[in-house]
């Protein structure tokens, strides 16, 4: 086991980039998108593909706090719609809401990192298990497809809390939930500003580097694969 859990009594994950990864290479941008999309999307620039992106993501933060998975559905045919209108993509409602039903309910659009049952079943003998993650109410069935929920004993979900990490009360709520103290307690994350955000508040940080894009210099801890906490 890393020596750094030794001494603790509760780990946090994270979920994108740390449990699983998007089938399709992008969250939002799904293989249904893609294949109904694609063909205008690949006429587009890059510039107006990004500036589409982040008005469709400042829309869904913007109406993020939701309970049910339909609610879900409801905002990402909203998102869809934006991406459609501002790319002239042409999709038809009835392609927008199976594009919308597609993210939040196929759970092939998710790949579980190899390991991660073995290290989450592993470390459930030895320290209680929870989940910090900036998510949809669709998170629940995508962590039982991928193997992992029945390890946890509790999860701070963005949607529910109301704010993103490395907002201060996300990680306030998950320690509630825990119920022992900061400096007994790990977060596994992508981000390292989202590190941050836990170590200000006494968590011990590790940076998971699955993904490329993740894996700066850092302070912190940082390990590639979910394997290494228990090799």
């Amino acid at each position: 086991m890393l020596d750094i859990l030794r001494d603790k009594k509760v780990i946090f994950f994270d979920v994108g980039y740390t449990l699983d990864a998007p089938a399709s290479g992008d969250w939002m941008f799904t293989n249904r998108f893609l294949e109904l999309a694609g063909d205008k999307l690949k006429q587009r620039t890059e510039t107006e593909i990004q500036q589409a992106r982040e008005a469709g993501l400042r829309f869904l933060s913007q109406n993020h706090v939701i309970q049910t998975v339909e609610a879900e559905i409801r905002n990402f045919f909203d998102y869809y719609s934006m991406i459609s209108d501002r790319l002239d993509l042409g999709l038809s409602e009835k392609e927008r809401d199976q594009i919308a039903r597609d993210r939040a309910c196929n759970m092939k659009n998710y790949i579980p990192y190899p390991g991660i049952v073995e290290v989450l079943s592993t470390l459930s003998t030895t320290h209680k298990l929870g989940i910090i993650s900036d998510t949809w109410p669709s998170i629940m069935p995508q962590l039982e497809y991928i193997g992992v929920s029945q390890y946890l004993s509790f999860c701070t979900f963005s949607c529910f809390v109301g704010v993103f990490k490395p907002d201060k009360r996300i990680y306030l709520d998950a320690l509630n939930k825990c119920g022992v103290s900061a400096e007994e307690t790990v977060f596994i994350d992508d981000a390292v500003g989202n590190l941050g955000g836990a170590t200000a508040l006494g968590i011990t940080p590790i940076l998971i580097a699955a993904n490329p894009a993740s894996n700066v210099e850092t302070k912190y801890t940082k390990i590639r694969d979910l394997r290494e906490l228990i090799r």
